[in-house]
């Protein structure tokens, strides 16, 4: 029986990478852009179910939400040949449709004020699911709506839900530029807070990274939008191909998310992928693929969508999803060779070893490549982009500038309230970064976060 999981959409960045996700999706399942199965495809083995459901018409409808309180990307999808595909039921714009101008207390208040039509909507969906197992949400944590919208949903989420599971894939802010938005850092932290409470894994797609592979790595001089998000939804799509495709082991979400996340708290994991390509130009940068090829290059820092280098601090979990026709002599020569060569360092106080699970790639999408790889990791590292995101909330907030942006929602107009919650979400950062640092100790399970605040 599938284990159905229901996606969230929401704001601008969210249903930008949604779009790139589902369009990679229909490809591999052999769904035409209307959501007509294709001839060719009629009797696969693929779990079409877990992401996708039969209408009456027999056309298969994504489980997916498109939520934003802005109409402009939304609009584009539902304008593109894509038009058919989505339920136009699991809609929403807000009626105004003046976004959350970037900020947000403006985004969770808007979320807060239609919650019952939204909800609704994740209700109906829920319901019609046998086996609902979580949710995964994309969106952005910089901006009005990823951020507003996105707290409010895994908080109501979490309550309506409490025993499904919440993965979400977060796209983190460029910190090593100037911010496109001045109160960036504030709403990155006040997510944080929901991320670290309401979600069971965090995917991090850090902007940064994302910049650097598509510029040094697929040397694109000025990469776009559209091509950053290509990226993304390759990720996102391998991530789920156990799912999709299942074999003997990690074919569910809890499974997936149980090898990766020994403690609650420390759920924020890293990603990489290789061979990297975003058109066919691009696909002729690597001319052989073997397994310890790959697995080799899964290690390496430059192939991480995440800025924090894996040189410093260990691992406290890797889980490699190797696609292609792959002999497992191959796989364990290969593990063999990176204990050798001491290529990943692990936690003192946890089993240390690197997880492979074999998916079969879908037969309806030729690959130049024999053998790709996706790797998630759990990396105590992660406190250090942790630590850039409160280093930049700390330069704004001890000046309390641009405080007057969040005091016109409602939830903010008194100045002890506003304060309240910034103060926590910032020792919840503080608290996530101190229990990262803690990992790499060997007295690691002994150790209690020093803090009155919900973390604990």
């Amino acid at each position: 029986m599938p284990r159905e999981i229901i996606t969230l959409q929401v704001g601008q960045c969210g249903n930008q990478i949604g779009a790139e996700f589902w369009k990679q999706l229909t490809l591999e399942h052999g769904i035409s852009p209307d959501g007509i199965i294709q001839p060719y495809a009629t009797k696969g083995s693929d779990r079409k179910d877990v992401f996708f459901y039969q209408a009456d018409d027999e056309h298969y409808i994504p489980r997916a939400l498109l939520v934003d309180l802005e109409p402009g990307v939304i609009r584009r999808i539902q304008s593109s040949e894509y038009r058919n595909l989505y339920n136009p039921e699991n809609v929403y714009i807000h009626s105004q449709g003046g976004g959350a101008g970037n900020n947000w207390g403006s985004g969770y208040h808007q979320a807060e004020s239609v919650h019952e039509e939204i909800m609704e909507m994740i209700d109906r969906e829920a319901d019609n699911s046998d086996s609902l197992e979580g949710f995964t949400m994309l969106h952005s944590i910089a901006g009005g709506t990823g951020s507003g919208v996105g707290s409010y949903l895994l908080e109501k989420l979490n309550d309506r839900y409490p025993k499904k599971l919440i993965q979400t894939y977060s796209v983190f802010p460029n910190t090593k530029y100037s911010a496109d938005v001045v109160v960036q850092p504030y709403n990155s932290i006040l997510t944080l807070k929901r991320l670290t409470l309401n979600a069971d894994a965090v995917v991090v797609l850090d902007n940064t990274a994302l910049n650097q592979i598509a510029t040094n790595r697929l040397n694109i001089t000025n990469p776009s939008v559209s091509q950053t998000n290509s990226l993304v939804s390759t990720v996102i799509a391998a991530s789920t191909t156990t799912l999709r495709y299942p074999g003997y082991m990690n074919n569910d979400l809890v499974g997936l998310i149980a090898s990766l996340v020994p403690t609650p708290r420390c759920h924020f994991l890293c990603c990489g992928y290789t061979p990297l390509t975003i058109d066919k130009q691009n696909q002729l940068n690597i001319q052989k693929t073997s397994v310890l090829d790959v697995m080799r290059r899964l290690l390496q820092p430059k192939n991480l969508m995440v800025s924090s280098s894996t040189r410093k601090g260990c691992y406290i979990s890797v889980l490699n999803i190797i696609q292609g026709e792959v002999d497992p002599n191959q796989v364990h020569k290969s593990l063999h060779r990176i204990r050798e060569r001491r290529l990943a360092r692990f936690i003192p106080w946890g089993p240390a070893s690197i997880q492979v699970v074999l998916s079969k790639k879908s037969p309806y999408v030729k690959s130049a490549h024999r053998v790709s790889g996706l790797m998630l990791a759990n990396h105590t590292n992660m406190h250090s982009l942790i630590r850039e995101n409160t280093d930049d909330f700390d330069k704004i907030y001890k000046k309390k500038a641009f405080l007057n942006n969040y005091k016109e929602a409602d939830m903010f107009r008194d100045d002890v309230d506003l304060h309240a919650e910034f103060d926590e979400s910032r020792e919840i950062a503080e608290c996530l970064i101190q229990e990262y640092k803690a990992a790499e100790s060997v007295d690691y399970p002994q150790w209690t976060p020093n803090t009155t605040s919900a973390y604990r």
